[in-house]
């Protein structure tokens, strides 16, 4: 029996020394037992909360549970698997089901223990409600910091905290505010967001981030009070508890939704003012003015074009987008001008789009291609039969059994007579040998003959749909083509730009005479 201890630790509550210590306990079990341990799994800085499959350690053990490589894990407890009731209890019943017993060495779960259901259902709702306990008493905490005006969470620029009675207290950080006010003066004068961005990143000032500013960064959005124009503290009003984290129960992704108003906590602190009330007043007005209009100065929604981030700058390789209704650009160019890249050449819409549809339908349809599909489809099909094969021989099989259990009712019957327990026998043995019948009988020899030239009709008929689809529906017809193509690599060399797809090797040539491979622009 081969064992693999699993240890985690949390941030909030725990050290790095615990994963330690857990290891030792659980290496004290395998040595009582005399298991070998050679796998050892471990996630530092993890919540309970977090899906083991998004686990580092947590998705190489689910995998080597899988493939057989260990027999036992052992755990501390339940709780180092899973803070998640639910989430407990889809991962234990899958590793069970793959034959692996599961030990909690200091909670006392044994997956070979017949009470085990009982045992983890109220580990789990213990577990569960820890969490729900821990993030109450942090909430509160918080609350109370910032009722006392002290930092409770959410650093903004032009801020950092300092030491105070209680907790940690906002100080401006003059050098910060001076970007913050400039932007405002700018942003009211009649500049835009983009124009802004571009010149504090060609004057080499820091963003936020660290790196270089963009569009959104500075614009935001004016509902949910994100970027620097819509920042209120930077007026002296200090919002918290305006937003909170929903994990996603399906994939367990964590989303941030706004609380409703009502829950906002809002404290007035002049003393972070930044930015002069009457300066904020222009900037907020001028920000109503464009959304009555329908103008916009932050991200826009989906891509409406084709191959709107398909497309990749070689440069630095951020997305090439439809930068006006002529050309593609490179997006980050755009938005943060030559700081951030270089790479100012276009390429025309209609003709890129026109030629790489062109690339792939003379590729896809070639006969090598389509013998391809051909081979692709036969193997799927024979791997099916094979399958099905040995369904039809278990069917079979069982189909034997249920006649001579059949047969053996039937003389029960005929000597004891038709009692309510044979019947239910009878007709429940009856009823199966119905279904396998129907089923055998359903399986039909495949045509493959037939088959495999509408296959390849359907897929002709795909491919010289495109176009079409790229008119009328063209975010759909962007995801088929991420799927063949990949990203494009957008490469400018001399007075030509070429285009590198990396299903091909290399470049290859859609812009007309081109020669030797290469698609040019």
């Amino acid at each position: 029996m081969i064992a693999a201890p699993y240890t985690r630790y949390s941030t909030d509550l725990q050290k790095e020394t615990s994963t330690q210590d857990q290891l030792a306990l659980l290496r004290k079990c395998a040595d009582s037992e005399g298991w070998p341990i050679p796998l050892i799994y471990s996630d530092e800085g993890v919540s309970g909360s977090t899906p083991v499959a998004s686990r580092p350690a947590g998705q190489r053990l689910l995998a080597a549970a899988v493939s057989g490589e260990f027999h036992v894990l052992l755990l501390e407890g339940l709780d180092r698997l899973s803070r998640d009731m639910v989430e407990q209890e889809r991962i234990v019943r899958r590793l069970e089901h793959s034959g692996i017993r599961i030990i909690g060495v200091s909670d006392g779960y044994d997956s070979n223990s017949a009470s085990r259901k009982l045992h983890r259902g109220m580990r789990g709702i213990i577990n569960e409600v820890y969490l729900d306990d821990l993030r109450a008493k942090v909430h509160r905490g918080l609350s109370g910091r910032c009722d006392r005006g002290l930092f409770a969470g959410g650093m903004s620029f032009g801020y950092t905290t300092i030491e105070a009675p209680g907790g940690r207290a906002l100080e401006i950080v003059e050098s910060e505010a001076e970007t913050v006010r400039w932007i405002f003066d700018q942003f009211s004068g009649g500049q835009s967001c983009r124009a802004i961005a571009i010149e504090l990143n060609r004057r080499g000032v820091p963003s936020p981030r660290g790196n270089t500013w963009s569009l959104s960064a500075i614009f935001g959005s004016p509902r949910k009070g994100t970027g620097i124009l819509n920042n209120d503290l930077y007026r002296g009003l200090y919002i918290w508890n305006r937003t909170r984290w929903l994990k996603d129960p399906d994939t367990g992704i964590r989303k941030r939704v706004e609380r409703p108003q009502s829950e906002w906590m809002r404290r007035e602190m002049p003393d972070l003012r930044i930015v002069p009330a009457a300066l904020w007043d222009q900037v907020k007005g001028r920000q109503g003015v464009q959304r009555i209009h329908g103008g916009t100065q932050g991200k826009g929604g989906k891509p409406g074009t084709l191959l709107g981030g398909l497309l990749r700058c070689g440069g630095c390789g951020g997305p090439y987008i439809a930068v006006n209704a002529w050309g593609y650009g490179c997006g980050r160019h755009k938005d943060r001008g030559p700081a951030a890249c270089q790479n100012d050449r276009l390429i025309p819409r209609g003709t890129t789009e026109r030629r790489l549809i062109g690339l792939l339908a003379d590729d896809l349809l070639s006969p090598a291609r389509v013998q391809e599909l051909q081979q692709y489809v036969l193997a799927a099909i024979k791997a099916r039969q094979d399958g099905a094969g040995a369904a039809d021989k278990a069917a079979r099989q069982r189909l034997a059994e249920l006649e001579r259990d059949i047969g053996n009712l039937t003389e029960a019957v005929a000597a004891m007579g038709l009692s309510v327990a044979l019947r239910e026998r009878l007709g429940l043995a009856e009823a199966e040998r119905s279904r396998l019948l129907a089923g055998l009988a359903a399986d039909q020899p495949s045509r493959l003959p037939d088959l495999i030239p509408r296959l390849a009709d359907r897929f002709r008929a795909f491919v010289a749909d495109l176009p079409s689809m790229a008119k009328r529906d063209p975010v759909s017809a962007r995801r088929e083509l991420a799927k063949i193509m990949g990203p494009v690599k957008i490469v400018p060399e001399g007075e030509k730009v070429f285009a590198e797809l990396g299903i091909y090797g290399g470049l290859l040539d859609v812009a007309g005479s081109g020669s030797g491979g290469s698609i040019w622009f």
